[in-house]
């Protein structure tokens, strides 16, 4: 199987003003592009070659062997799962079932969010903020994981994600991370 970069489900410029052109070109046409290539480089003539891509995330995760392999098939599903969180014209507050488990396990949407962001200011380094659901008891969680790290390498199930890598925000905010965290939440969330 290979793997390829997937289309955006929208133009380059469509969150403008808050994730400019600039960035997405760098973010999605050399970043995300490079963990395509250097995925199908790594599971060339292995036994991950005809895995799905959540299936190798999977089987590599925790096991410092294929450390390369889980980094590159994280991310490059990761960042697919991101720009399928972000529509032009989105944020504000979930409506329906994911308010209502929102309300439920984190007392109010402005709860949920203060967590949110606390998670992603303070993830050291490169990582990303996730609000995940728990497979076993349908409980919402929220994490950060560092690096290519993310919920399904845990048996949680993602509902957003945010990269918080500094590639993903520091042409358009520079060191101004929390900028960047409320403008997706207020802004370009896409709640599914």
């Amino acid at each position: 199987m290979i793997f390829e970069l997937p289309p955006l489900p929208y133009q380059l410029n469509a969150l403008e003003p808050y994730i400019s052109e600039q960035t997405m070109s760098y973010h999605y046409g050399k970043h995300h592009q490079a963990y395509i290539d250097n995925l199908n480089k790594l599971i060339k003539n292995t036994k991950f070659e005809n895995m799905p891509m959540e299936e190798i995330i999977i089987k590599t995760a925790g096991k410092s062997e294929f450390s390369g392999v889980f980094n590159n098939a994280a991310q490059s599903w990761n960042h697919t799962f991101f720009w399928n969180t972000m529509k032009p014209n989105g944020g504000g507050e979930p409506t329906g079932e994911l308010k209502k488990k929102i309300d439920r396990d984190f007392g109010s949407y402005d709860k949920f969010k203060a967590e949110f962001i606390n998670a992603a200011v303070s993830q050291f380094g490169s990582g990303w903020a996730w609000l995940a659901e728990d497979k076993d008891n349908g409980k919402l969680v929220i994490i950060k994981t560092a690096n290519g790290d993310n919920p399904i390498a845990h048996g949680l199930i993602p509902i957003i994600g945010l990269d918080v890598w500094e590639h993903a925000y520091y042409l358009d905010y520079q060191n101004r991370r929390a900028d960047y965290i409320n403008n997706y939440l207020n802004h370009l969330v896409k709640w599914n």
